[in-house]
């Protein structure tokens, strides 16, 4: 089958990394499990034989037609041809309320995807994805590592993030120009920091992060809207910053979570003066 660049897709084809990735995630035989992008069902055969419910996700019509022909008869199996980017995953897993994520993802859009699965994290308890070895390290950088980004923080804020295991360009059809990286992320019970307007936060975290190569300060300089008048409330960003215990001269990616929240904070009793 011609494979469409416009889709991003790379076919795995290695075994023993197919094996690899079924044994991190082992299936339940009382589960759901949710795959997104399944190509040609290099996993989806090993999942539907230990998982109670297969749900595939597929938007490419072409590869939708072969998913049926080969396991449309399959009791525990389930296909959807949409967009990932645009379902809800609470809903597509019903009657389930729980469901895991085993997922080779597309490269040109797996940020995105990551972050619209952990929105829906209520009903993901975990996801054991395959994506670009630099986009894992965007995610699991810490503070102070020049990785460290937007993505970095929303991770730390709401899963626990586990790198497995490398993947060779070599285990690809058709061989890509990089290698990837399969990561578990487990859903936390709750945001691993306390603050009461998370979209306040996440709002102020883009901020902070607009340009990477500005200080904090800089960037806190620029801020509009409500972020902007909180500050202005409190007297300025260098204000601010120093009532939030942090040096106005450091980058965005040299702060810690809890440093993000001491912020907000902040900037939000601010705005309820």
């Amino acid at each position: 089958m011609r494979v469409k660049k416009s889709l991003g897709q790379h076919f795995l084809k290695d075994r023993e990394v197919i094996a690899r990735i079924i044994e991190a995630v082992d299936p339940r035989a009382d589960e759901t499990i949710v795959e997104i992008g399944p190509g040609h069902g290099a996993l989806t055969s090993s999942l539907l034989e230990r998982a109670g419910r297969v749900i595939a996700i597929e938007i490419d019509r072409d590869l939708a037609t072969v998913l049926r022909a080969r396991f449309g008869d399959r009791a525990n199996f389930a296909l959807i041809e949409r967009d990932a980017l645009a379902l809800d995953y609470c809903a597509i897993i019903a009657p389930a309320t729980r469901a895991r994520v085993v997922a080779n993802l597309p490269y040109n859009i797996s940020t995105a995807i990551v972050q619209r699965l952990i929105e829906d994290r209520a009903c993901l308890g975990e996801m054991v994805l395959m994506l670009q070895r630099e986009v894992v390290w965007r995610m699991v950088a810490p503070a102070g590592a020049r990785e460290r980004g937007y993505l970095s923080v929303l991770i730390e804020a709401y899963c626990e993030a586990e790198r497995l295991f490398d993947v060779p360009p070599r285990a690809f059809r058709p061989v890509p120009k990089v290698w990837s990286t399969v990561i578990r992320l487990r859903s936390r019970a709750q945001m691993a920091i306390s603050v009461s307007d998370e979209d306040f936060f996440w709002r102020l975290v883009k901020i902070g992060f607009m340009q990477r190569r500005k200080t904090i300060l800089n960037n806190l300089r620029r801020a509009e809207g409500e972020i902007g008048e909180s500050i202005a409330r409190v007297g300025g960003p260098v204000v601010s910053l120093a009532l939030a215990g942090i040096d106005a001269r450091r980058r965005a990616e040299t702060l810690t979570l809890e440093e993000w929240a001491r912020l907000a904070h902040v900037l939000l009793d601010a705005r309820l003066d």
